[in-house]
């Protein structure tokens, strides 16, 4: 197995979207963007204090290496619309999650997820990772359509996975996309984005 480069905080900038590595800058913007309720509802965060209460976390996490988070500005009209995450990076296996994504309502439906997740591939795999999953709630039916629309193979159902704050054990469904992958997922990705 050849090495994997580091993932280093850096700006991805596409058509619609730029991901911006999560700084103090963006903290107003998210904390905004971030006020639907409806937002979390199949998120295993407990947002009762709001959104404002977790960012430490998320600095936290980036600090430790062991995730990098992104605000996502449309561009649009500059707005921040939401955020997204590599999670669980563990490079001496050359794979990591995206996940820890959100998006405004506005924003859901549009060319801004499939091209989040598009900046994300292309940066981990041009990186050498060989995997990247994705796992989400199995009542997230929206979540699940969206990763096989994106091309990712669903794999199979964790059942009692993890406690939710919402108050039940929630069944993790995954998915991933290998390197050997990657090349037919990619030219689906820009086909469905050259509108």
């Amino acid at each position: 197995m050849k090495p994997v480069l580091p993932l280093e905080p850096r700006t991805l900038t596409g058509r619609f979207v730029v991901l911006e590595p999560l700084e103090g800058r963006h903290h107003a913007d998210l904390i905004r963007a971030a006020a639907d309720p409806a937002i979390w509802t199949y998120i295993p965060l407990d947002m009762t204090q709001g959104y404002a209460a977790r960012l430490g976390w998320f600095v936290e996490e980036m600090a430790k290496g062991t995730q990098l988070t992104y605000a996502v500005r449309r561009l649009s009209d500059g707005a921040v619309v939401g955020s997204t995450s590599y999670l669980a990076i563990t490079p001496k296996d050359a794979k990591l999650e995206v996940g820890a994504t959100w998006y405004v309502a506005g924003a859901r439906g549009t060319a801004v997820n499939p091209e989040a997740k598009y900046l994300l591939l292309e940066n981990a795999f041009g990186a050498g990772y060989n995997r990247i999953e994705f796992k989400t709630d199995s009542k997230n039916l929206r979540s699940r359509a969206a990763l096989k629309k994106l091309g990712a193979i669903e794999e199979g159902t964790l059942r009692g996975h993890m406690w939710m704050p919402q108050g039940y054990f929630r069944d993790s469904v995954y998915f991933s996309i290998l390197a050997a992958e990657w090349p037919k997922v990619k030219a689906a990705l820009e086909r469905r984005l050259a509108v």
